[in-house]
């Protein structure tokens, strides 16, 4: 990128709100993954109009762009991997509306998401998805990866929220989606296609949001099993026992041993995995829900419940769940990290699989997550320094993904594709698939500028 270039850029966000400075341009080069590629220049426009213009200018001069939220992505999403510019769209934070009446919002793609749960929330309202990295990551991060969370197993993810969209596409042009409405079938749908396209068709500046209202009420339990296997098949019963819950989480005996410390009560020795419940809506619904559930646990082995009595415990509860992923770096300075999803009837397989998988490796190989909607986190522990390890947890990937098809499942529920998947995208999708989503990419752009690298294991560029 020359001089010229740079300057334009500058002129179009201000000098003040571009840098090329190596201290700055490594700030925005890593994101989850640990990976690094430095950009040459880092951009922070603050409304559509600057991106439009920097995409025309991006279009004009054929660099790359990639757009950032708060770079918490676990697949190398954000990565700038072939240099050029990156917009950071951390000034774009205004929530513009809040519709109480119509239970809709209008934000920007800055705007990070568990404030603007809060901020619903003062209006009665409720917004459900919750990603782990709900306290920085952003909502335009969200909408680019479709991420999920706890409550997606009976709220959905956030493809369910997202109504309609802004979009500057590659050539500056703006392009508008979906409506205020619940109902609307005017054209193609065009706000699922660029939810979780990962910022590779255009970069969304602004976001309508469908809301709920707030729940009523919530419980919260804790199920411990000393039977692995029950535990996992505890999921699909549950279900099936005219039980709704709000978040249906899993940790296995490895990673409870990691937040042990931070639960109401050190679980006993011989607990081999628990599940976190949590039931809301109306008091009614709720006390009835909850009965239902003592009912089935009270004729199920190996497995006992305890309820949460207060805020405070309950709060204990998911600062444990939450505190899983970072701990885990107890085990090992290095992983690798999966969020693949099978049927919840089949969580009992897959999690025996990993099982087999660490003993056959001798890896150290655990497993939590989103057991509700059959999203379960594989983290495969490593030390890059024991490059057999390195080795060992590449085949165990592949294995693990292989499994996870024979499953009837799919590679990703909630993190994307990035860089770290995209060359196992043909055990999931068949070549016809791959056709028409890279034909869609180069409709969208052309000159292949927008987040090149990305998803598909060959360029499309």
């Amino acid at each position: 990128m020359n001089k010229n270039t740079l300057k334009k850029i500058a002129e179009i966000v201000g000098r003040e709100h571009c840098t090329t400075s190596l201290e700055d341009l490594h700030c925005y080069s890593y994101d989850g993954t640990k990976k690094t590629f430095l950009p040459e220049v880092v951009a922070f426009p603050d409304s559509t109009d600057q991106i439009a213009a920097l995409m025309r200018l991006a279009s004009s001069h054929v660099f790359p762009v990639v757009a950032r939220g708060a770079g918490s992505g676990m697949t190398g999403g954000s990565l700038p991997i072939k240099g050029g510019m990156v917009l950071a769209l951390s000034r774009l934070n205004r929530i513009l509306e809040i519709d109480r009446n119509n239970q809709i919002a209008i934000v920007e793609p800055g705007v990070i998401t568990g404030e603007f749960q809060q901020e619903v929330k003062r209006f009665g309202l409720f917004y459900p998805p919750d990603p782990a990295s709900l306290k920085f990551c952003t909502m335009g991060g969200n909408a680019a990866e479709c991420a999920g969370g706890p409550s997606a197993v009976k709220y959905g993810v956030t493809k369910d929220f997202i109504i309609g969209l802004e979009v500057v596409l590659a050539s500056g042009e703006i392009l508008t989606t979906g409506t205020r409405t619940e109902k609307g079938v005017v054209g193609y749908d065009l706000t699922r296609l660029f939810i979780g396209s990962e910022g590779t068709l255009g970069i969304i500046t602004k976001i309508i949001t469908r809301l709920i209202p707030l729940p009523e009420h919530k419980e919260t339990f804790l199920i411990s099993s000393n039977s692995l296997p029950q535990a996992t098949a505890l999921v699909a019963e549950i279900l099936n026992h005219n039980i709704n819950p709000c978040t249906l989480e899993y940790m296995d005996r490895t990673a409870l041993s990691l937040v042990a410390k931070l639960l109401p009560a050190p679980p006993a020795p011989d607990i081999q995995a628990i599940l976190l419940l949590e039931i809301d809506g109306s008091r009614n619904a709720v006390f009835e829900q909850t009965e239902c559930l003592y009912m089935l646990l009270n004729t199920t082995p190996h497995c006992t419940i305890r309820q949460a009595t207060t805020d405070a415990e309950r709060q204990d509860l998911w600062q444990a769940r939450r505190s899983i992923s970072p701990a885990t770096f107890q085990l090992s300075p290095h992983k690798i990290s999966e969020d693949v999803v099978v049927p919840r009837t089949r969580i009992p397989e897959l999690v025996q699989f990993t099982e087999k998988l660490a003993q056959e490796l001798d890896l150290t190989i655990l497993t939590f997550g989103h057991a509700g909607d059959g999203n379960i986190h594989v983290n495969i522990m490593l030390d890059l320094d024991q490059e057999e390890q390195l080795r060992k947890g590449e085949i165990a990937r592949e294995r693990l993904f292989r499994q996870v098809i024979h499953l009837a499942g799919t590679l990703s529920g909630e993190h994307g594709i990035g860089i770290t998947k995209s060359k196992f995208l043909p055990l999931e999708l068949n070549d016809t698939t791959l056709k028409v989503m890279k034909q869609l990419k180069t409709l969208f752009d052309p000159q292949g500028i927008l987040n090149p690298g990305k998803i598909f294991p060959t360029e499309t560029s």
